[in-house]
């Protein structure tokens, strides 16, 4: 009886054929993210803990846009800046402690000039205590929230310290929720040029290599400290395909530029997207257990998309899985296995397969037909293995 519902059944189908597809980033630590479907098409070195330099300003970006959204930060509203944000070098806004400075401007220096100030002055504003380090607290704690397993946070801006530490897979999950849940504050990201108050001459341009290059790049952020080396956490959209990556660790600015932008061109021209059959389309039937009807109809819910390599030189196969017979009652939409697809140079791609129809539990002949099947099967073992 145990093993007649534990059975696992696969259907194996070939359906192109087609290439492995590895990627050698020259970065010591790289993840790649087709957001579409969700396929992570890289991970090297991707959940190691790392020093993020300035692309740890996207965390304090993200918990300005939660602040703004629910009202507790208003983006005409003016920060003053303290000593402490003042007193940070590097690449900043040049502000002063008279100053009071917009929340817009604020971002916008956080952006397009990586103001490790301006981080700092927004820091400060929306700290429990109104220091950087109670921010930094609260950076550690969403983060937990938000699943990102490899970040640490003592500062708003990434300035060096053994603390400041996140992961090439955190900094993507980061920038995918960020761009999912404020569409319309992200479009920021890809502007190329912020003058503040003609202050700053010299630190007026963004610092992202890809913005300039039309190849529907349109974000985040760089990153560079002599302990990181150079690194780019970037996003680009062609058609309805958006890549999200994060890379860390190259020698050079030129050297971030032309990895980036060979990501860029691999992610697109050796991929695409796949619609999975029709929705509502029977893929399969499936044994039933006790029930009115002997097998169910197995279809996939919606209409999923899976990445798939574009070329042909190897096989490309998806497997059925459930553990079956399916035992009755099933209500229609169940999840009663999954479709496993498997492309090479990528992870299996897994969609839910559910019940196309309802299966009752069946009466009293079809629980009799049943019992005598399981005896019939346990007399047959018996007989087939005795001396």
């Amino acid at each position: 009886m145990k093993v007649l519902l534990k059975w696992i059944c696969t259907a194996a189908v070939v359906l192109w054929a087609l290439p492995a597809a590895a990627y050698d980033t020259q970065a010591k630590a790289a993840f790649i993210l087709d957001q579409t479907t969700g396929t992570v098409m890289l991970n090297k070195n991707g959940d190691d803990a790392v020093p993020p330099a300035s692309m740890s300003k996207l965390m304090t970006l993200l918990m300005t846009f939660e602040a703004i959204r629910d009202g507790r930060l208003q983006w005409n509203e003016k920060l003053r800046v303290s000593q402490h944000a003042m007193n940070y070098g590097g690449s900043t806004m040049f502000l002063d402690i008279t100053d009071r400075v917009t929340v817009e401007d604020l971002v916008r220096g956080v952006i397009v000039l990586s103001g490790n100030d301006a981080s700092a002055v927004l820091a400060e504003a929306m700290s429990f205590d109104g220091t950087e380090a109670g921010f930094a607290i609260m950076m550690n704690q969403r983060a937990l929230e938000l699943g990102m397993k490899n970040s640490t946070f003592a500062n708003s801006n990434g300035w060096p310290n053994p603390r400041q530490r996140m992961s090439m897979r955190d900094l993507v999950t980061l920038s995918d929720i960020m761009i999912r849940d404020f569409p319309s504050y992200y479009p920021m990201f890809a502007e190329r040029e912020f003058k503040f108050d003609n202050r700053a001459p010299s630190n007026t341009q963004n610092r992202n290599p890809l913005l300039s290059l039309g190849i529907g790049a349109d974000g985040l952020k760089t990153g560079h400290t002599r302990e990181a080396g150079y690194g780019l956490v970037g996003s680009a959209k062609k058609g309805d395909r958006r890549i999200i990556f994060a890379i860390t660790g190259l020698d050079s600015a030129g050297a971030r530029a032309e990895e980036a932008e060979r990501i860029v061109a691999w992610a697109f021209r050796q991929f695409a997207a796949r619609t999975i059959g029709e929705e509502g389309e029977e893929l399969a039937q499936a044994q039933v257990w006790m029930g009115a009807e002997r097998t169910v109809g197995l279809t996939i819910k919606g209409v999923p998309q899976i990445l798939v390599p574009v070329t042909a030189t190897e096989q490309m196969t998806t497997t059925m899985e459930y553990k079956g017979p399916l035992e009755a009652p099933i209500a229609k939409g169940d999840v009663l296995g999954e479709l496993v697809i498997k492309a090479p140079g990528l992870p299996d791609a897994r969609v839910p397969l559910v019940a196309a129809n309802d299966v009752a539990r069946g009466g009293f002949l079809p629980r009799i037909r049943t019992a005598a099947q399981v005896i019939l099967a346990k007399l047959n073992g018996g007989l087939a293995g005795g001396t």
